[in-house]
């Protein structure tokens, strides 16, 4: 079994996600289930249908969650000692074209946002990262061309 890397801050995230999902919105949409069949006929109960339609999105969501935990390997990216790129650095970094400075957290596909600059380490610019140290440079392959980066700083948290 392939396993996926996580950190341990994502981890618990989705670990918190499945136990809400189980123990408060499983609990409420049964109690809407409940309180929708006591208007009487189910074949035109709006409620009823939605309480069924949500109550699925649930149990699925349960499911995929109590699927991806069992395959996921925590990380501790506090005993990382590197100097180059891994799994769970900040990279900083410069785009060389336009002077561009981003910093990215190389996080688990489960846990990227890039709003929150964390991205997936099976993301093309954390696939590029990978391996460097500060002063490489680094060149990702995007639809638009390739964008070549060098790396300012890299720490771990």
């Amino acid at each position: 079994m392939e396993r996926i890397p996580i950190t341990k801050e994502g981890f618990d995230r989705l670990r918190d996600e499945l136990k809400r999902l189980k123990t408060v919105e499983r609990r409420d949409v049964i109690e809407a289930i409940k309180d929708a069949r006591s208007h009487g006929d189910l074949s035109e109960n709006a409620e009823y249908d939605a309480a069924k339609e949500k109550q699925g999105f649930i149990e699925a969501r349960i499911a995929e969650l109590e699927s991806k935990l069992s395959k996921m390997e925590i990380i501790d990216i506090s005993s990382i000692k590197s100097e180059k790129v891994t799994f769970g650095a900040k990279v900083e970094i410069e785009n060389l074209d336009s002077g561009d400075i981003k910093t990215y957290k190389i996080v688990g596909p489960d846990e990227s946002d890039i709003k929150n600059n964390l991205i997936s380490v099976l993301s093309p610019i954390a696939r590029a990262l990978i391996g460097k140290k500060v002063g490489d440079d680094a060149v990702v392959n995007t639809p638009s061309g390739e964008v070549e980066y060098e790396i300012i700083n890299i720490s771990y948290e």
